[in-house]
């Protein structure tokens, strides 16, 4: 080095980083043409941590405070260059910076539905989206397994591989479960809770803890739900009964609301047949017949095969929709 050479060297005394702004996990200290003073400070704010690199091997790591850089509290480093315990000269090293506060509301979803056997209605595909966050906890594993000797390392750099990661570990946590879609969704803390558990292992593995995440929705396939609303029918019903009729009161609101064409000739007819089966049922079961004013049926009486309204046993004609009536007395 020439005299030149050495003044033109630039001697750092003091070393800090203050964040610019958010989503910055990594940054390097700048250091070109620059050597840091033998006992010169280092400023590590709270919610920061500090590296000395050495060609690419990261040594010493402090946590947030003020530091005085020599042999002493730099012993891997000291190593590294092969210095003895009295050096005093200034000296070149790489300075990483890494922020260990919180990266709030970052979002997951599935980007397609997650498939898993359920164990009331099989094969079932799930949607499923929510929030999550973490922070570095590991300076030197994220530093080894992530950001490496870049000059910065920002947050969206990571979403991706954070998001497929939760994603994969939401697949297994439903593959293993042996609860219901139902049970599921009415305890979506106690899901967030189990794939929470499955996905730190992960994090933990590339330097990050994961501080919360939460399961905001999950949901079905629209087809899938209409089922699970016609079961949720039959429970509030209570019996078959009852959900025949419903069904059958559907059906005829439908028929109602297209009227014409081929299948409007014989709907009343079908449509009567099945209203009266349904009401018979109501009769055997103990429930009582669709409609607020509806008669119930004994051995004197059936039902008309038009408009299914309940007649004398011994009418040849409905006395409500005039339809004859096959044989008479039955």
């Amino acid at each position: 080095m020439t005299l030149r050479d050495f003044f033109s060297k630039q001697f750092i005394a003091v070393i800090q980083w203050t964040e610019p702004e958010d989503g910055i996990l990594a940054w390097r200290y700048p250091m070109e043409d620059m050597e840091i003073e033998n006992g010169g400070q280092l400023t590590v704010r709270e919610s920061q941590m500090a590296a000395f690199v050495n060609e690419g091997k990261i040594a010493d790591v402090f946590g947030p405070g003020l530091h005085t850089l020599n042999t002493h509290n730099l012993p891997l480093l000291t190593d590294l260059m092969n210095w003895t315990k009295d050096f005093q000269s200034p000296f070149k090293s790489d300075v990483y910076f890494f922020s260990t506060r919180l990266q709030m509301d970052q979002k997951w979803g599935t980007a397609t539905p997650i498939t898993f056997r359920e164990k009331e209605f099989g094969a079932v595909r799930v949607r499923a989206y929510g929030i999550y966050s973490y922070r570095i906890a590991d300076a030197k594993t994220f530093f080894l397994q992530v950001s490496g000797t870049r000059d910065a390392y920002p947050t969206q750099d990571l979403e991706g591989q954070l998001r497929e990661t939760i994603v994969g570990r939401m697949a297994d946590t439903l593959a293993g479960s042996d609860l219901g879609f139902l049970d599921m969704a009415a305890n979506q803390a106690g899901l967030s809770a189990k794939v929470a558990d499955a996905v730190r292992p992960s994090f933990a593995a590339i330097g990050l803890e994961l501080q919360q995440f939460v399961v905001e929705s999950l949901s079905l396939p629209e087809e899938l739900q209409k089922v699970m609303d016609q079961r949720i029918g039959v429970n509030m019903a209570g019996d078959l009964g009852r959900l025949t009729q419903f069904e059958t009161a559907e059906a005829l609101e439908t028929a109602a609301a297209n009227p014409g064409g081929v299948a409007d000739a014989g709907v009343g007819l079908g449509a009567g047949v099945a209203m009266a089966q349904a009401m018979m049922g109501g009769v055997r079961t103990g429930a009582p017949a669709a409609g607020a004013g509806a008669a119930v049926a004994d051995a004197s009486t059936k039902f008309c095969t038009e408009c299914g309204k309940p007649i004398a046993r011994a009418a040849k004609f409905c006395p409500e929709c005039g339809k004859a009536q096959a044989g008479g007395a039955q």
